[in-house]
């Protein structure tokens, strides 16, 4: 394994507001936030009851929490976005000294003092979801470096934990178990979809002994891999759903699946190239038949 030294850290004067929204990266706020409104859909609770609460949520699984997990990462993985992104603000210098350590920790304990003030579920949710943020990047855990911890972990609560809140924050209470069986396949499947996300980063893995599936079993096996873990969940999602007595929202998600199945041969054929591609189409069909489920749990727990 090639030894990469971690970047020096540049002077550490109070950096730019936009530099510090850059380290956040909002693009990254969406997944959890439509996952989050798939958990508020799922309740069947009316947005205008409990509108205080849900701008709350929005801004914990999004800037608050999601942000939160991409500082982290940043600070730690410096001197891996040295070799994949070195313009990033912490390995450029525009955030310098210990100021990317200083944000997470901040962020970390505004998240925790919203959530405080949510709700007790909300808080539980929120403390797993900014454990797993700084144990996915920070040592001794540092997940990231598994294959199957560091996805699954992203997985569980970018989708799962975040509808979850959603959910929680609408009903004021723990979930219904239904709701929890749904949310929890989707989280399943999502491990996919990290999984692809991988591919952007095989170079750097490999040379820092970052074990992403791709970097270990090769980029073929591993995409093959993500297909079958995407689809396996929404076919059980479907038979719920059908089970359930919601024909027409398992029809929906059905078509979606199909929708992605006929994507996944191109995604095949050469997985790096083609997975930003496939994030834009079959990822998108997969987070649609979220929402289809969300809307199919309202109906169905009759709320």
């Amino acid at each position: 394994m090639a030894r990469v030294a971690t970047p020096p850290l540049a002077s550490p004067s109070v950096p730019r507001l936009r530099d510090i929204v850059e380290l956040l990266k909002p693009i990254t706020w969406f997944p959890p936030i439509w996952a989050f409104l798939c958990g508020v859909v799922s309740s069947g609770v009316p947005v205008a009851s409990r509108a205080p609460f849900l701008i709350a949520g929005v801004l914990l699984v999004g800037p608050l929490v999601c942000g939160t997990s991409q500082a982290v990462n940043d600070w730690f993985d410096r001197h891996v976005d040295a070799i994949n992104e070195p313009g990033r603000p912490i390995p450029s210098g525009r955030i310098g000294g210990r100021w990317g350590l200083w944000i997470a920790i901040v962020g970390t304990a505004l998240a925790l003092g919203v959530a405080a003030v949510t709700g007790p579920w909300v808080f539980a949710a929120t403390c797993v979801g900014l454990l797993f943020a700084w144990a996915y990047s920070a040592p001794p855990f540092r997940l990231k470096m598994s294959g199957v911890w560091g996805p699954g972990a992203v997985a569980l609560t970018y989708e799962g934990l975040t509808w979850f809140t959603g959910a929680s924050v609408m009903a004021g209470a723990l979930p219904g178990w239904r709701i929890l069986v749904i949310l929890g396949l989707y989280s399943a499947g999502a491990f996919g979809i990290m999984t692809l996300n991988d591919f952007k980063a095989v170079a750097g893995d490999r040379a820092m002994g970052i074990r992403s599936l791709p970097a270990t079993l090769g980029v073929g096996p591993a995409a093959r891999i993500a297909c079958v873990v995407m689809a396996v969940p929404q076919i059980a999602v479907v038979l719920l759903l059908w089970a359930w007595g919601h024909m027409l929202v398992a029809a929906v998600v059905a078509a979606l699946l199909v929708g992605q199945g006929a994507l996944m041969p191109r995604l095949l054929r050469d997985p790096v190239r083609q997975t930003p591609w496939y994030n834009a189409t079959g990822t998108s069909l997969y987070v649609l038949g979220m929402l289809a489920s969300a809307f199919g749990l309202g109906r169905v727990l009759g709320l």
